[in-house]
């Protein structure tokens, strides 16, 4: 019962944070003006006055909620396949520019073969991507053109190439910098983000996982090697890349040993290259841009 409630309680308080930032990506949208992040951050102090206020921000919370739960459930619901003993998710608030740092499933026992770690891996990033799409096409299609809006305000943020296809399906021949994403888009551009993060080929992430069922033990190797490649990423594009870079290097490195010489069927060869297909469409090389002047 206690476990209950306190994934129920981390799911309330993230509902909670993302919808406050939903609120203030919601008014600047309603305006035609850039973010506020200064305004964003003053509301989680502010909304106990107007607590009415907080509808305002249903339309980027509920959207990215439920990308973040379908992912996560994705890895419970195959973990509970094989029979691994997995924790129900674990949502975590945070009053941050997207009002959460995402979201975890605790894994408590071993897992024994490639083919089990490579569904608990691949489910969730598809699961989440299957509701991310219908999501993101929402929302474009309820953006705006309001010319030169990316070049304004604190910072912009990157394009993966999946949001620039739907872009180009409802605004053909409209410039990146005139597009205005409706909070639900943006709700779908924070799943996109999660998305690539969980499919970077390193460690103990999706990715990882994915890559440790093809090719076993010399996925460390590859791991190190894809960590130092987000150092020149961060230099030249975007510094958040050292973070994970240095937080990856530190925590994210390491993978249990499989003793499994079996080799993936068909079916599974094919997911993986979806998998990599999924995370080059949501890749961006700088997610965040801060504005200079």
């Amino acid at each position: 019962m206690r476990r209950w409630l306190l994934h129920v309680s981390l799911f309330l308080a993230t509902l909670l944070t993302t919808t406050i930032v939903g609120v203030g990506l919601a008014h600047s949208y309603w305006r035609h003006e850039p973010v506020d992040l200064d305004a964003s951050l003053r509301l989680f102090i502010d909304f106990p006055k107007h607590p009415a206020v907080l509808l305002d921000g249903l339309s980027f919370s509920l959207p990215l909620l439920m990308i973040l739960l379908a992912h996560e459930m994705g890895h419970y619901l195959t973990c509970l396949r094989y029979g691994i003993d997995a924790s129900l998710p674990y949502f975590l608030p945070a009053p941050t520019l997207i009002g959460t740092l995402g979201a975890f499933i605790r894994i408590r026992s071993p897992i024994y073969t490639k083919r089990a770690l490579f569904d608990v891996g691949i489910s969730g990033p598809l699961a989440g991507f299957i509701v991310l799409l219908p999501v993101m096409a929402i929302g474009v299609a309820n953006s705006t053109v309001v010319p030169g809006i990316g070049n304004r305000g604190d910072f912009v943020f990157g394009t993966p190439a999946i949001l620039r296809v739907f872009e180009w399906i409802f605004f053909p021949g409209t410039p990146v910098a005139d597009i205005y994403l409706h909070p639900m888009a943006r709700a779908a551009w924070v799943g996109i983000l999660a998305t690539a993060l969980n499919l970077l080929p390193i460690g103990q992430l999706d990715g990882g996982h994915i890559l440790y069922s093809f090719i076993g033990n010399r996925h460390k190797l590859l791991s190190k090697i894809f960590v130092a490649a987000l150092v020149p990423i961060a230099i030249f594009f975007s510094w958040s890349w050292l973070v994970w870079a240095v937080l990856l290097f530190i925590f994210g490195l390491k993978h249990p040993v499989i003793f499994d010489a079996s080799k993936l069927d068909s079916t599974r060869f094919w997911l993986g290259w979806l998998a990599l297909a999924i995370f080059l469409l949501s890749f961006t090389l700088a997610p965040i841009r801060i504005l200079q002047g």
